[in-house]
């Protein structure tokens, strides 16, 4: 890889062709480290393509460890979480044992990233509606936290980006004092223009809030053994726990 990515290389496989949380993570990644990108092409957001699209994540992984990147992050929780934690797991595995190189998805960035700031009783909130939301709930309750709600705003999956950041806000905030006693709020997804809030909503709620975007930025420099402190959004790129 090029010498400016001296501290090491990320390959990413982005489930979306969206703009936006790509350009986040660099921005927020230190310097040294680079970012090598491939794309899956996601479009309805259904649960069905969430399953049909596991061998493509395999292409892709397969095609960034060709390319010699030190780290490997298949983005996008929904395709591992509805498989569960252990099937999550065992898919990680797999792709380790094939390319010897360490390998990250969306959920277990965030599983980790809960349990270092001390988290146990989470509100999830998603952009999703429906039964899927059980499973991403069932999913946190298997790594070993207990799931007051996992609740989506109702919005469709083509829809998500042209969200406010507002609106995103008051319906955290409602949803957490309709739910009391979290300790932690979790937010699944990338496409939502909810970063520059996550510090904000740590403030009014005087709990953790964890955006996907800030747990890949921790969880790549923790295994790329970087400790670089961000600020600005969140406690877990401040603090860096």
């Amino acid at each position: 890889m090029s010498f400016q990515s001296w501290r090491g290389t990320v390959g990413v496989v982005k489930p979306t062709h969206r703009p936006g949380s790509l350009e986040d993570f660099i921005r927020l990644l230190p310097k040294g480290i680079g970012v090598v990108p491939v794309y899956l092409g996601i479009k309805s957001g259904t649960e069905k393509e969430f399953m049909d699209v596991m061998d493509s994540i395999k292409e892709k992984v397969d095609e960034l460890a060709a390319l010699g990147v030190d780290l490997i992050h298949p983005e996008g929780a929904p395709p591992f979480m509805i498989r569960g934690y252990q099937g999550e797991a065992d898919i990680i595995a797999e792709m380790e044992q094939k390319h010897g190189k360490p390998v990250f998805t969306s959920g277990t960035s965030q599983v980790e990233a809960l349990k270092a700031l001390g988290v146990t009783r989470i509100l999830g909130i998603t952009y999703f509606t429906g039964d899927i939301n059980k499973k991403y709930a069932r999913y946190f309750e298997e790594a070993g936290f207990e799931v007051l709600a996992m609740e989506g705003i109702p919005v469709p999956f083509s829809d998500v980006t042209s969200l406010s950041p507002y609106e995103i806000y008051a319906f955290i905030k409602k949803e957490f004092h309709r739910h009391p006693g979290a300790d932690g709020v979790y937010l699944l997804g990338s496409a939502w223009h909810a970063l520059d809030i996550v510090s904000l909503l740590e403030q009014d709620l005087q709990v953790p809030v964890l955006h996907p975007v800030p747990a890949r930025v921790w969880a790549t420099q923790k295994r790329l053994h970087v400790r670089q402190p961000v600020a600005g959004f969140g406690r877990l790129l401040e603090e860096m726990p």
